[in-house]
């Protein structure tokens, strides 16, 4: 068994990866898994598989949750804070400052063209994510199937995300009693035993945490630092300000919207647009890009429109302090609820991880997630290509082409396509076209 990483090494790694985690939450956990699964060897596939599995059921950022649920894995609640807060910070500095601009000076010529070059790289990564989880997870003709049914539901048939996974839940939970050898769990990576691993079935899972005792201390805890800052600017503004109207919002959000980003899009952008008044449809749009085109996770969307609401609607402060104080009380109501979520079910997850019945169920929640991702991918590649009221865009079929090539068959790294591709588009933008 190798040696556990040290604290300050899983530092590094997890601040790394808040810097490199374009592609969406399909993108991120494909660079988790290569990362940790088959490169370090920190966690062997089977914890990887049903770890993500549980996260998927969740409300909130899968990939995110993933990361604190690893962490805290490797070092308990101070390794699943660091792990799950390196994740995001990057992108919420980055975001903030993508924010002012836009709020302050609206499209800059030059970014603009950054963005456009990135797009296609970004649709290339989920592409080729959503074709090595499949690899992973669809390990007979049953999973591809239940895949192929949550696609053909979710794109054609417009079937909610919840009622997907739920469904899916139910036949693994059959399907566990009936064919338990279509629904058993088998991640072991190929060419290596679980004890090359450091989280592995012979090693401390943190089990002995599941009690009630502990899950009451984990809420008791997370619930006064969740609302903690909006009690604040209650006191402090009012009742009735946009920053409690946001807080509110976004605390909602965090508990019922299930299916990643693009849930909490559909949900948010019908409060923000048509309740509030805070923001235009087409700002929604650019903020889907800004946080499709920036590292970190793509529910970073929602600090994006807290910053404009604040932004526009606050009184008595300048408009870029409200922004910021809008934008960062967003990130906090947003992602506080996932370390709560994890830290209170995930002992639980560890204590029936050789559940059969749990195992299969959760095993057919992963092929509808892929049949899911898929989806989204097919809907992101549709966005890049076909721009609203712009025509086909050529270009980027041809830079999305290249790079899903370059990285399926040629093995390019993410880092040098996400760069290179925004360098091309801001040429192509900017001196050609």
């Amino acid at each position: 068994m190798p040696a556990k990483p040290s604290f300050n090494e899983m530092f590094r790694y997890w601040l790394k990866l808040g810097f490199i985690s374009f592609g969406g939450p399909t993108g991120q956990i494909a660079i988790m898994h290569k990362d940790l699964v088959e490169e370090k060897k920190w966690i062997d596939e089977d914890h990887f598989l049903q770890a993500l599995n549980f996260c998927m059921i969740l409300p909130g950022p899968e990939a995110q949750q993933l990361t604190v649920y690893i962490g805290w894995l490797l070092h308990g609640t101070p390794g699943g804070i660091v792990a799950g807060t390196l994740f995001v910070l990057p992108s919420v500095f980055i975001l903030l400052a993508l924010s002012w601009l836009y709020a302050a000076l609206g499209h800059v010529p030059t970014v603009d063209a950054l963005f456009y070059g990135l797009k296609p790289a970004v649709a290339a990564i989920v592409a080729e994510a959503v074709i090595r989880i499949g690899k992973k997870s669809l390990k007979n003709e049953v999973l591809v199937s239940l895949a192929a049914l949550s696609f053909v539901g979710i794109y054609f048939l417009h079937i909610p995300f919840p009622a997907i996974i739920l469904a899916a839940g139910l036949i693994g939970l059959a399907g566990g009693v009936i064919a338990p050898l279509k629904f058993a769990v088998n991640g072991k990576s190929k060419g290596a035993s679980a004890s090359e691993y450091v989280i592995n079935d012979a090693s401390s899972s943190r089990k002995d945490l599941a009690t009630w005792r502990h899950s009451l201390k984990v809420i008791s805890v997370c619930l006064p630092l969740w609302f903690l800052p909006v009690a604040v600017l209650g006191l402090w503004r009012g009742w009735d300000d946009v920053f409690v109207d946001i807080g509110i919002l976004f605390s909602k959000a965090a508990m019922v919207t299930f299916g990643g980003a693009y849930a909490v899009l559909a949900y948010i952008s019908q409060q923000a647009v048509d309740h509030y008044g805070w923001l235009l449809p087409e700002q929604m749009i650019d903020g889907l890009g800004l946080a499709e085109t920036t590292p970190g996770p793509l529910i970073m969307v929602t600090q994006f429109v807290g910053y404009l609401a604040a932004y526009g609607q606050t009184h008595g402060l300048q408009p870029a302090v409200a922004g910021l104080i809008g934008g960062l009380l967003t990130t906090w109501v947003t992602f506080v609820p996932c370390f709560m979520w994890i830290f209170v079910g995930a002992p639980y997850i560890e204590k029936t991880r050789k559940n059969v019945k749990l195992g299969a169920t959760l095993l057919a929640i992963t092929a509808a997630v892929v049949g899911v991702v898929l989806n989204l991918s097919v809907l992101f590649t549709t966005h890049v290509l076909l721009p609203e009221g712009k025509g086909f865009d050529w270009y980027a079929l041809a830079a999305a082409i290249i790079a899903f090539v370059g990285m399926l068959r040629l093995k390019w790294g993410m880092i040098p396509v996400i760069f290179g591709s925004a360098l091309a588009g801001f040429a192509w933008k900017m001196l050609i076209q």
